[in-house]
């Protein structure tokens, strides 16, 4: 086991990562996941856990800590009236049919092909986030039939895949069909608990070779706590200032950030 010289500036980190992940989750509606991952790599890694399957602990210990964010951050947003819960109730049972096969993918892929999927997938959501347009519509509805029944796995498939909430596909999605962006960040906070919850039931059930102490499955209890604690404390906020602040600027510099992150996997994984 480390000792405390090593253990306390790694819990610090998590504690600072897990603040801007919840706020994350609350002010943009892209999922505090998309944050915590590449952080959970490197803590883990540099506790020397670098085992091939360690991005799966990272994705499944991110999905954890979805379920509790996404629930307090829709409870929030419900509270200003801003959740759109047709919408939800629609999308759900495809959302966590594609939650479920993600994790049956998960759960055969190795560190480098999850790390190169991470990365490629959030470039694409970097560059949406840096450079589309509030008024792009492709139509002023959101779809129904067998447009959503092809669709909504694919949200819960690739956010699994990543280790994050249906957000930073689902805002995108819900504003290009016409729905108000601080609508669509809030119904979007609903998607994250869709797919995290079962995702992670699955997970709890798969096993791994030299997982991190206190992990069952592939669920770290520790860096769950840590980050949870703060979580709690920021999405709330986060959904506060969403209904306040323009967030432009902010997506843009964050776009930045997460194009730097995904290429830091994207190396990792080819080199």
């Amino acid at each position: 086991m480390p000792d405390l010289a090593t253990l306390t500036p790694m819990i610090l980190t998590l504690m600072a990562v897990g603040a801007f992940a919840g706020l994350l989750a609350g002010l943009l509606g892209v999922g505090g996941g998309i944050v915590l991952v590449p952080a959970f790599y490197w803590v883990f890694s540099t506790m020397g856990y670098g085992s091939e399957q360690l991005m799966q602990v990272c994705v499944a210990t991110s999905l954890a800590t979805i379920i509790v964010t996404s629930c307090r951050s829709v409870l929030s947003h419900h509270k200003k009236g801003a959740v759109e819960w047709s919408i939800l109730r629609g999308w759900a049972p495809g959302i966590i049919v594609g939650a479920v096969l993600g994790v049956m993918v998960v759960s055969r892929l190795r560190t480098p092909t999850l790390q190169a999927i991470f990365g490629g997938l959030a470039v694409l959501i970097a560059l949406y986030m840096a450079f589309g347009r509030s008024d792009w519509r492709i139509a002023n509805r959101m779809p129904t039939g067998i447009i959503r029944a092809s669709l909504s796995p694919v949200i819960g498939f690739l956010s699994v895949l990543m280790g994050i909430g249906g957000g930073s596909f689902g805002v995108p999605l819900m504003t290009l069909h016409g729905v108000a962006i601080h609508r669509a960040v809030a119904t979007a906070a609903g998607f994250g608990a869709l797919i995290a919850t079962p995702s992670v039931l699955a997970f709890l059930f798969v096993k791994i070779p030299s997982a991190p102490p206190l992990t069952i499955g592939v669920v770290n209890l520790p860096a769950f706590g840590v980050v949870i604690s703060m979580t709690l404390l920021t999405a709330p906020l986060g959904a506060m200032l969403a209904h306040r602040a323009d967030p432009r600027l902010l997506k843009r510099i964050f776009a930045a950030f997460l194009i730097l992150v995904a290429l830091n996997m994207l190396r990792k994984a080819l080199f």
